[in-house]
């Protein structure tokens, strides 16, 4: 769990998520940033004498210990980027804007093996809500956690369908962990924590509902998925920020297509017809996507492939751990192979369906 050093720095005014990150690569730890000497943190943030009075008289600190005894008492775990218990999909090179602090509620491991964001309109049709009720019943085949944003419409037609499936969910919200918006989903948030799911924020208690956080949690949403799945939108929405940005940090996104007359369905059909999205029509759609293993199939193609490496094909894949995503030129630089070698067995594993690419030059392991 997050120390109140940790809660301290996140709360500090003048330094941002990406500045907490860097931060940590000069100092070991947040307590000791918080020691620093008057001419070392000079030497850390140069004319930049407001913040430097911030971590000198330690003005986050009040709030930060009252957030840490609100969170104790509620059962909130205040979790840093540094925690292995933090989701490493956030910690990806492409996620430049994850929080650095977030708060949890609920006991579920967040680095799961595969997860979905499903996102929609609030406006859903019985038709939408249908849709995302069939594909998250499919996702149940693959073990698959939902991720959505506890609003109207889709996000809690496919909460409510992660939970009859007993599938784990996660709730990603745009405010403070002491309240429910909206009020009328307090009794689903609830379930979703006492159903093995959890509500995530990067907001503390006492932030006010307001309404430019949720384009911004919506970036979380996409993080944490896998994939973005958008069941119904129409032309503007957060659905479609969603699906953007998982575009933005090279996640595949889906789109469930509808009729040309239907209102959410425009949103979902420009998509598919930009190519910002493929066309979904089962869950099955995904998994071939994703390199998933078939429903109900004993050993994944990748890992009968895996048997069959080379030592330097072993060596590459080695080099992939907590659904890390990797550039060609970060393999040659960690595998100190040339470039050549290194892209031919990049094909050859890719062939192989022991990894598979992503845009923007990335690749990752198969599940």
């Amino acid at each position: 769990m997050a120390t109140v050093y940790d809660i301290a720095l996140a709360m500090t005014p003048g330094i941002g998520n990406a500045s907490c990150r860097r931060l940590m690569e000069l100092c070991p730890s947040a307590e000791e940033l918080f020691s620093l000497s008057h001419k070392q943190l000079v030497e850390l943030f140069g004319n930049h004498r407001d913040i430097i009075a911030a971590i000198e008289e330690r003005t986050a600190m009040p709030r930060a210990e009252k957030e840490m005894r609100y969170a104790e008492s509620k059962g909130i775990r205040p979790v840093f980027f540094t925690e292995e218990a933090y989701p490493q999909r956030l910690n990806r090179d492409d996620c430049t804007d994850s929080p650095a602090l977030i708060y949890v509620l609920g006991n579920v491991d967040l680095n799961f093996k595969r997860s979905i964001s499903v996102v929609g309109t609030r406006h859903s049709t019985p038709q939408g809500r249908e849709n995302t009720c069939m594909l998250v019943n499919q996702l149940a085949a693959y073990n698959t956690a939902i991720i959505s944003g506890l609003a109207y419409g889709i996000d809690t037609a496919s909460h409510i369908a992660a939970l009859d499936c007993n599938l784990p969910t996660v709730a990603v919200l745009g405010h403070g962990l002491d309240r429910i918006y909206p009020y009328q989903n307090r009794p689903l948030a609830s379930r979703i924590v006492h159903n093995g799911g959890a509500l995530v924020t990067e907001y503390p208690s006492e932030t006010p509902i307001n309404p430019r956080h949720f384009p911004a949690r919506n970036r979380i949403i996409a993080a944490l998925g896998d994939a973005t799945v958008v069941v119904e939108a129409s032309m503007k929405g957060g659905a479609l920020i969603t699906a953007a940005i998982a575009s933005s940090y090279h996640r595949d996104v889906f789109a469930v297509p509808g009729r040309l007359t239907d209102t959410y369905s425009a949103g979902t059909n420009n998509l598919i017809a930009t190519n910002r999205a493929c066309m979904l029509r089962n869950a099955e759609d995904i998994a071939m996507q994703l390199c998933w293993p078939v429903a109900g199939q004993q050993m994944s193609i990748a890992v009968e492939s895996r048997q069959k490496l080379t030592p330097d094909e072993v060596r590459i894949t080695e080099l992939f751990n907590n659904n890390q995503t990797l550039t060609l030129d970060e393999l040659v630089r960690l595998s100190g192979m040339p470039t050549p070698k290194t892209a031919s067995l990049l094909f050859n594993l890719e062939v192989n369906h022991v990894i598979r690419a992503l845009p923007g030059h990335y690749y990752e392991l198969c599940s």
